[in-house]
This record gives structure tokens, sequence and C-alpha cells, in this order.
């Protein structure tokens, strides 16, 4: 039996090494009490080692309005966005199918390599993705209206998801900051969010591409739950738990 310090410094390590814990594995991993788990993360996250969500902890870093801008995120996990989005050429619809893409540095990867001699139609909402499809013969380009933020050179506001509400296609492509088994999948700001669950419900299949950095955190806003998402596109630095629990609540997950 471990004494109180050790455990907690051991939980620690368990959260920062694994992503988001639950309470209960917690306390059966450590043979305590839900109780006493919940008092150890009560001290951890004082101490600022952790944070607590509802059923248990994550990383202190995986809660935050912190949103980072498209050339520090064009940087970071280049390598997986690209196998990522290879994987998504997949699920594509056949020829004359339609598509949506949000924003993002993973969906402008699969953007960039949209097989020349598909024809699509393509709707978006990111200027760079929009630059990038308007020179495709085969693409047939719709960009959204709205105010771009410039912070992700996307449209957000009524005028975009009023536009979205009245379209319906194949399969809807978007990205995520975070995402958590038993809470969904979230992004940073309101307006982005608004967007998104707009593209959700014109999907008739929902993709999300995202690399394995983005599993187990959460962020301020919640723009799908995990039963509106068909198919999780991610690499293989996976954590297996985070997409065990995916498998179970029904979305497939495919790793690149």
């Amino acid at each position: 039996m471990l004494y109180p310090e050790e455990r907690q410094q051991a939980i620690a390590a368990r959260v920062a090494d694994r992503g988001r814990l639950a309470v209960t594995a917690l306390a059966e991993e450590f043979g305590v009490t839900t109780e006493t788990v919940r008092r150890d993360l009560a001290v951890l996250e004082r101490a600022g080692t952790l944070r607590r969500v509802h059923g248990g902890a994550v990383p202190a870093g995986a809660l935050t309005l912190v949103e980072p801008g498209l050339g520090e995120r064009h940087r970071a996990h280049s390598e997986q966005k690209r196998a990522i989005a290879t994987a998504a050429l997949a699920l594509l619809p056949g020829a004359e199918g339609s598509i949506v893409l949000d924003g993002g540095t993973t969906t402008a990867a699969l953007a960039e390599i949209l097989p020349a001699d598909r024809r699509l139609l393509a709707i978006t909402s990111s200027v760079p993705i929009a630059s990038r499809l308007s020179v495709m013969a085969g693409v047939t380009l719709h960009l959204l209206g709205g105010r771009v933020r410039g912070v992700t050179q996307c449209a957000v506001g009524e005028t975009t998801v009023r536009a979205l509400g009245e379209l319906r296609v194949d399969v809807a492509f978007l990205g995520a900051n975070g995402i958590a088994p038993g809470h969904g999948f979230t992004t940073p700001d309101d307006a982005e969010a608004s967007v998104k669950r707009a593209m959700v419900r014109a999907g008739q299949r929902v993709v999300v591409l995202a690399d394995s950095s983005k599993l187990g955190r959460e962020h301020l806003v919640r723009y799908a739950a995990i039963e509106d998402v068909d198919v999780l596109v991610t690499d293989e630095g996976a954590d297996a738990g985070v997409v065990a629990e995916l498998e179970k609540a029904g979305v497939e997950v495919v790793l690149a």
C-alpha cells in the first residue's frame, strides 16, 4: 500500500502519460476507494498538476482557451497529418459526390491531395482551403460567406451557419482541437463551434480528421457528441484506451 504522497505522485504520472483517466479506473488500479481518489485529485489540482473533469482528470494543459494560429498548427505533427489525409482519401464519395471541408491544417492536408480526376462539389468555410480548391479542375467550389476569423482564416457567424442549414452533402470532413470519450469533440471558440455543428448536421456521413495529440483533451465548447461522428481518422500514436472507448461508443477509428 502506497503512502498518500506516493499514490498522488503515481496518479499524476499516469494522467500525464495517458491523458484523461477515470476515477473508477484509478481506484481499481491503486486498490483504494473512489472517494480517496477524488481527494487525491483535489490535492493534485490545487498543486496545478492536473485538472479534474467529470468522472476523472486530465493533464493540466488539456483544458485550454489558447488557440494556436495556422502557422504554428501547420508545423505541428505535419507527418501525421499527411498520413491522416492520405487515409481519408478512401472515405471520399464517388464521382459527382459532395463534401464539406472544415477549416484546419489536417483538412487542408486532405484538400492538397484530392484526386485530380475526381469530380466533386466541395463546400468550405476556410479561405486557405478555398484558395487551393479553386485551381482544381475537377472541383466545383462553394465558399461559405461570413466574418473571417484571423486566427483560423475561416468564415463564422450567422450567415455561415444559415447557409449550411440549407445544405446536405455526402461527407462532412471536420477537424477537432479536443476529443474525449464521454464528452465529445471540442474547440476553443464558440463561433467556430457553431459552424462545426452546422457542418455535422449537413453531412450524411461525418468524418473527423485529428492527430493523436487531440485525443483525451477537452476544450471550451463541444460541437459534437460522440454519437454524432461516424469515423475518426487519426495516427498510430493514438492512445489505445481512448480508441477502445470511442469504438465502444460506435465510432469507427481509422489509424493512419
